[in-house]
């Protein structure tokens, strides 16, 4: 297998099925030596099972792919670096790092449990900070040992954190989440020569099985825009040494569609060089609010 990837070495979390399993499998095609991570869940979180991540493995071999799996939960701390050392110690460095896993527990905010609440905040967001703290860590390592590598992170978020979306007040709160700490990430990781980079993406996987579900079918025939392999060549170009200009942006996918995204930024102002009276403020706000685009509304708003 040669491309874009050729010589890297990448961890795909979640990458047993949907969006994570296209991903090690559009990144092993391109060259990439791949350690496929996969908790092996269901949808909603429960159970464990090391058979997801060892198919994709076994079928990144078949077609003369290197791959090894891992079952960590990657919101372990421990279990997170032991994942970096996994791939440093098999293919003897990491270049790349897709984090990817999660799951969805749908709920109304005034349905949801706070079991809920900490189940999803966990997997999404500290499933993503873990993993990223320690590669960032090793690179940082590397690159004050005189061994910059060209390190890559794609991060996963969302529409539903950057527009919200009805039902899942949950899930929007840690792509959002995810989305903030991807800008971070990009400024204090780039003196090592770190990027870092989230996605939106949107296609057909367990997570969109519910609410999403008519949307989300495949067609009988012709493009299937809500395959998830479309997503994956945007992530393994993200993953490349050519993408190294490009950094702290969140790209979304959907179908033959790219989008930048274009985040919270400084809008039209109202300032005073005293205190605000509290009786003036709502006709201010209202006159900003003239002066700016309407926001987008969420998902699933009537």
């Amino acid at each position: 297998m040669t491309g874009i990837l050729e010589g890297r070495v990448a961890i795909v979390t979640g990458a047993g099925r949907g969006l994570g399993r296209a991903h090690a499998l559009e990144l092993a095609r391109q060259g990439a030596r791949v350690v496929v991570n996969d908790l092996g869940t269901s949808g909603a979180g429960a159970g464990t099972s090391a058979g997801p991540a060892e198919e994709v493995v076994a079928e990144i071999r078949a077609a003369g792919g290197e791959a090894v799996a891992n079952g960590a939960d990657v919101a372990d701390f421990a279990a997170a670096e032991a994942l970096v050392h996994q791939a440093v110690a098999t293919f003897g460095a990491l270049d790349v790092l897709v984090n990817n896993a999660g799951f969805v527990r749908d709920r109304m905010l005034v349905n949801t449990s706070e079991e809920e609440w900490d189940a999803v905040i966990r997997v999404h967001l500290k499933g993503h900070f873990a993993p990223l703290r320690f590669a960032g860590a090793y690179w940082r390592q590397e690159a004050k040992a005189g061994r910059p590598r060209a390190a890559r992170i794609v991060n996963t978020s969302s529409g539903a954190g950057l527009q919200g979306s009805v039902g899942q007040g949950t899930y929007s709160a840690a792509k959002a989440g995810i989305a903030g700490l991807t800008l971070v990430a990009a400024e204090e990781l780039a003196p090592y020569g770190v990027t870092v980079n989230a996605i939106a993406p949107s296609a057909r996987t367990r997570m969109t099985e519910g609410p999403f579900a008519a949307t989300m079918a495949a067609p009988a025939e012709g493009f299937d825009r809500m395959d998830p392999a479309n997503v994956s060549p945007v992530v393994a170009w993200l993953a490349s040494e050519d993408s190294g200009d490009v950094t702290g942006r969140v790209v979304e996918i959907e179908g033959g569609r790219i989008c930048l995204e274009d985040g919270w930024r400084h809008g039209p102002v109202a300032e005073l060089d005293t205190r605000w009276n509290a009786a003036d403020v709502g006709p201010a706000v209202r006159d900003l609010i003239k002066a700016s685009p309407a926001p987008e509304r969420p998902y699933g708003a009537r």
